[in-house]
């Protein structure tokens, strides 16, 4: 082929990718502002070939202040994702056999863990990282100050566990399992959790943001997006017609103040930095650590993670086979080790976009207004990631067509999946 060609095929190329992107920049602009279910921000950024490929922000990250603009690098609390990104540090401590997924984590927490109900079962590693564990979330999974985890954990609240399925057997979506595993995280290292999780991962990768705002620089808050629903003043009624409310990291007046005493010892109580879902990223910053797994765990000359860490991270744990957990109205078909494996069920609500075809490995996530989205299809080398700022009415009046998501997230995402991953034609 000649040169002359290959130069006219390129601008060719360039000419419809700039053509489809600028066809997607409208259709999620439509979304973004729906006037049936308005978003206080949007963030949005796809990866094809293992590179990121396209990027579109809509909105503020404070809503009353029109000069802060989101852009790819604003910072968002991205909710449930966390889980996954704490799971690839538990992940880096396994290459370093600093833990192990089948041991008794009682010999990492110094206690023992023992659902009530069944005191004869070890709970491991592997059945928290998969929602095995029989934890429940009854009796909360955050405990401030010095309050230790280990005395909510061992004084046998019959609304922390299960009553009827032993540790290993059933799969329930709970929360309290990464308060667990932040803490014995800490305590096998020494380390408290966010700079821990600063010296495994972002830090090495150059990512901004972490899981504890007093922490962050004047640069990273400024970029922190406040998060908002419109709902009446000082109630959880839904009001589409009232003003945006701020829900968390609202820092325009003042710094965050730390709540962690002075005093606390690592491997105590890791809620205090929600490994749960308090990790603040931005869309690029989610785009490194997709661009990392794709990468076979390389990233810019380093090795973050190992490539069989990956594989068995992403691996299948748990199939839904019809009585052995709660998909919670089909949000949850397949689990590996802290990662949702999606498009598992023979029904389909467990899928992100309309083509039933697109099987990709990620979690969701889900608080405070915020929506978000990381979901990479390892075989073909693509991803997405979707952070939504706010919701404008109730989500549950607007409901998914095809799956257990909001219908403006099946929008969005089969948009990002059709014009850019997939390379439909506009």
């Amino acid at each position: 082929m000649s040169r002359v060609l290959s130069g006219l095929l390129a601008m060719l190329w360039m000419s419809l990718a700039h053509g489809q992107h600028a066809a997607l920049d409208r259709e999620l602009a439509a979304v973004a502002h729906d006037p049936a279910l308005p978003l206080a921000s949007l963030s949005v950024l796809a990866v094809r070939a293992g590179q990121v490929d396209y990027s579109f922000q809509s909105g503020t990250r404070q809503l009353d202040q029109p000069a802060t603009s989101v852009g790819p690098d604003t910072l968002y609390r991205i909710a449930s994702i966390s889980k996954m990104v704490t799971a690839m540090g538990v992940m880096k401590l396994i290459e370093q056999h600093k833990l192990d997924l089948d041991t008794d984590v009682s010999q990492y927490l110094g206690y023992p863990l023992r659902n009530p109900a069944f005191p004869g079962q070890v709970i491991t590693l592997r059945m928290l990282l998969s929602h095995t564990s029989s934890l429940r979330d009854g009796a909360g999974y955050y405990w401030a100050g010095e309050h230790p985890i280990g005395t909510e954990l061992t004084r046998g609240d019959p609304s922390m566990w299960s009553s009827t399925a032993a540790p290993g057997q059933f799969f329930t979506y709970a929360n309290l399992n990464w308060g667990v595993i932040g803490t014995l995280m800490e305590a096998v290292t020494g380390e408290r959790f966010d700079l821990l999780m600063q010296r495994l991962l972002l830090q090495p990768m150059g990512i901004s943001g972490g899981y504890f705002p007093p922490a962050f620089s004047d640069a990273e808050l400024a970029r922190l997006a406040t998060l908002y629903r419109k709902r009446s003043t000082g109630t959880e009624i839904w009001d589409s017609t009232g003003p945006w409310i701020a829900q968390a990291d609202d820092y325009r007046a003042a710094r965050p103040h730390s709540t962690v005493p002075a005093s606390y010892r690592p491997g105590q109580n890791a809620t205090l930095f929600s490994p749960t879902g308090g990790l603040r990223i931005s869309a690029l910053g989610l785009g490194q650590l997709m661009q990392m797994l794709l990468q076979q765990g390389q990233y810019q000359g380093r090795t973050i993670l190992q490539p069989d860490s990956i594989r068995l991270m992403f691996s299948q744990q748990w199939l839904y086979d019809g009585r052995n957990g709660d998909t919670e109205q089909g949000q949850y078909g397949s689990w590996g080790l802290g990662s949702q494996r999606f498009g598992q069920l023979a029904d389909g609500r467990d899928r992100l976009v309309e083509d039933a075809g697109f099987h990709a490995v990620g979690h969701l996530g889900e608080a405070y207004g915020l929506l978000s989205t990381f979901a990479v299809d390892f075989e073909r080398g693509i991803g997405m990631v979707v952070l939504i700022g706010g919701l404008g009415r109730d989500p549950a009046l607007y409901p998914g067509q095809y799956s257990a998501l909001t219908r403006s997230e099946e929008r969005i995402l089969t948009a990002l999946y059709r014009h850019v991953t997939r390379r439909d034609a506009p």
